[in-house]
């Protein structure tokens, strides 16, 4: 194996590391707080991020099917985090937004986790936070464009 070979496969274990740890992360907070499922709240912060959307598009832009997007609507839309109205153009589908109350929990879990980074990540300065995160975006988008999907990639938050 090449040199290049393994430095490809370190950065993804390493990859793979960050997202147990954000995992982990996860489950510890939201571990006495069973009003929504972390991937619900994921949804809320994609469409806090990028508005409005059709279940179709969020589908898209999670990479999931639209079953799970379904479940995690009806979840979101039972604690009253989201709205939902007809499209303008084709009165069958629907449009979902984050509510008022979506946005306020999602305000109480940002400030949660900017708390956790902001300990992790402590001694780190402003730009290389920046460097790392362009570099990374950089890379989730050539990965999409390898796996043939387009749609920006988020992450909680």
């Amino acid at each position: 194996m090449s040199s290049t070979d393994e430095v490809r496969l370190e950065l993804m274990r390493q990859l793979k590391l960050a997202s147990q740890l954000q995992n982990a992360w996860i489950s510890q907070v939201w571990q006495g707080d069973e009003s929504m499922h972390p991937a619900a709240g994921m949804l809320l912060s994609d469409l806090a991020k990028h508005g409005e959307a059709r279940p179709s598009e969020l589908a898209k832009r999670r990479m999931v099917d639209t079953s799970v997007i379904s479940r995690q609507i009806a979840q979101l839309s039972a604690a009253g985090l989201i709205e939902r109205r007809p499209a303008p153009e084709d009165g069958r589908a629907s449009l979902i937004r984050v509510s008022e109350k979506g946005a306020r929990e999602l305000a109480k879990w940002r400030r949660l986790y900017l708390e956790f980074m902001s300990t992790a990540l402590g001694d780190w300065d402003e730009g290389r936070i920046a460097d790392l995160s362009d570099r990374l975006a950089e890379m989730n988008s050539d990965l999409r464009l390898s796996l043939g999907t387009r749609a920006p990639c988020n992450a909680p938050g």
